[in-house]
This record gives C-alpha cells, sequence and structure tokens, in this order.
C-alpha cells in the first residue's frame, strides 16, 4: 500500500507552459516579496510574510540563530520547495517563470554539509562541472582537460596545500570505502568542496557555513581571496562567524523568520542591536553566538 500510495504522488511545483531565459548576470538582484513558507505537514510557518532584497553583484551575509530560517531562504531559491504565498523574483522575474533545471544550473550552492565523493581529489573538484557526455570513456580525459581550471580552483578556496601532501596529489582516492582511498579531516574535505563550488560558472553563489570547519588561520587566509573570487557574482553567505560576516557588502540578522537588523557591520555596530551584542560576545569569547 505505501508503494501504490508513492506512485500516486504528483509534482507540487509546475514547471511553465512559455520558461523564459535565466539571466547570464544579475542587474538588479533577487528579492523575497512577502514570503510565507510551511513545510508539508507543518502548521507553523518557517516564514512568514517575509521580504528581502540581495543587490546584484554584492556579497550579503544572512546570521541568525538555529531556526530562524536561514537554510529555508536557500531552499526556497533553489526551489526545492515553493512558496505557499508571495515571490521570489531574478532580475524582476518570478522564480516559477523559469525551467527548474536553468534555474539550479544558474546557482552554485554549497551546503553546510557537502557530499564527500569517493573519487580522486581532482574527480571530487571536477564534478560541479560534470556533463552528461563527460561519462564513460571520456571521463578521464575530461578530468585532465580541466586540470589547470581545477588547480585555480583548489587554490582558490586552499585546498592546494592539503593535496599536495596527498600521497599521488591530484590522483589520490579520498574516502574510506576502497582500501587504497585517504581520508580527509572535516576542515580539508571543506576546502575540497569550496574548490568545487569556485570552478562551476554561475550567477549566484550560495554558501552555507562555508568557514565552520576551518581554523581561524585558515579561515583568514580564504576570506582575503573571497571577493576576488566571486568579482561580478551575486553572493550569499550563510555564517555563524562573524568575523565571515563582517566582510559582506550588507548583513541580514534574522530571528523566528523575520530580518530584524541590516546593514554592514559598521552600521550594525554603531546600532548596538543585537548584532553588536553577539559581537561583542564571540569576539570576547563569551560562550556561543546567540543571534
Amino acid at each position: 500500500s505505501d508503494f501504490f500510495q508513492f506512485l500516486d504522488l504528483r509534482p507540487q511545483m509546475q514547471e511553465p507552459t512559455n520558461p523564459k531565459c535565466i539571466p547570464s548576470s544579475l542587474s538588479q538582484g533577487i528579492q523575497f516579496h512577502h514570503v510565507t513558507f510551511y513545510y508539508p505537514g507543518s502548521d507553523r510557518p518557517a516564514l512568514k510574510n517575509f521580504s528581502l532584497t540581495i543587490p546584484a553583484g554584492s556579497i550579503v551575509a544572512i546570521v541568525g540563530n538555529n531556526g530562524a530560517g536561514k537554510s529555508t531562504l536557500l531552499k526556497l531559491l533553489c526551489r526545492l520547495y515553493d512558496p505557499q504565498q508571495g515571490q521570489i523574483t531574478l532580475d524582476g522575474i518570478d522564480l516559477r517563470s523559469f525551467k527548474t533545471a536553468d534555474l539550479r544550473r544558474a546557482i552554485t550552492v554549497l551546503f553546510q554539509q557537502p557530499v564527500r565523493y569517493n573519487a580522486t581529489a581532482a574527480e571530487n573538484i571536477v564534478l560541479s562541472r560534470l556533463a552528461g557526455e563527460a561519462w564513460g570513456e571520456e571521463w578521464s580525459h575530461h578530468v585532465q582537460a580541466l586540470k589547470p581550471e581545477i588547480t585555480q580552483a583548489a587554490l582558490a578556496a586552499g585546498a592546494d596545500q592539503p593535496i599536495a601532501r596527498l600521497p599521488q596529489g591530484y590522483d589520490t582516492l579520498l574516502g574510506k570505502w576502497f582500501a587504497t582511498g585517504t581520508d580527509l579531516s572535516v576542515g580539508e574535505w571543506q576546502r575540497i568542496s569550496l574548490a568545487r563550488a569556485f570552478l562551476r560558472p554561475a550567477p549566484i553563489v550560495i554558501l552555507d557555513e562555508p568557514t565552520s570547519a576551518m581554523d581561524s588561520w585558515a579561515e583568514a587566509d580564504w576570506l582575503s581571496r573571497f571577493r576576488a573570487l566571486v568579482q561580478g557574482q551575486t553572493a550569499i553567505v550563510i555564517t555563524h562567524r562573524f568575523t565571515t560576516a563582517m566582510r559582506a557588502d550588507l548583513i541580514y540578522v534574522m530571528v523566528n523568520g523575520e530580518i530584524v537588523e541590516s546593514g554592514h557591520h559598521d552600521q550594525l555596530i554603531a546600532a548596538n542591536g543585537l548584532y553588536a551584542q553577539s559581537w561583542t560576545a564571540q569576539m570576547g569569547g563569551i560562550g556561543k553566538i546567540e543571534v
């Protein structure tokens, strides 16, 4: 009965009859217009009458406590769900006007728990540029052809040093599924995943806690290059680390599905609100962030 019930399920998200083209680069930005969203089976809204603007070509940081709705924003933007009310637009065009596959190709997203592929270091990175025709005998040629770009992406993400220490460098098999595999630390896996994200060309970049497993030295090194890496793209960074958030052009503070503060770092510190209090606590080493 469960199987037949599953077969009877129908997609809730519909593809447009006359789809519009995705902008190759954003000129206006991303907007959430009075969005209300409930997860399936829940009577509590994850977002209610929520509005937010992400200017084109900017780096926007979103900070907030667990359950504030940060990850929900990303899921809606990637169109894993549709909101029950309101709309989300790219350059003024509703997401539902695009083919879902086209929309997702226009977004580079790195979630908080990235996938660890039991493949070589080079293959782990190049998977973000995987084309359908690359499988089979052409796969190794595909990887070799992109080797310069793979190396550059690894350098940009700070993954070049961990890879250099591996027995066969970029050709080292990662993971422990196979006897010859070499495992990495959580922070090293995160850098591999960042390299995979940087290799993928897309007008929108979404990073969910990109430095959470990095030590302070690795984080500082990566942040010093981050702005150059996303130049010309629109970047959204979800983070609990204020040392990461302070590098953004615009910071939004979320609490219970609402934006309660916004501005750049100096403005929020001067306002002496929730962000400033949390900054003082984190920089003073007093407990955990509670924004």
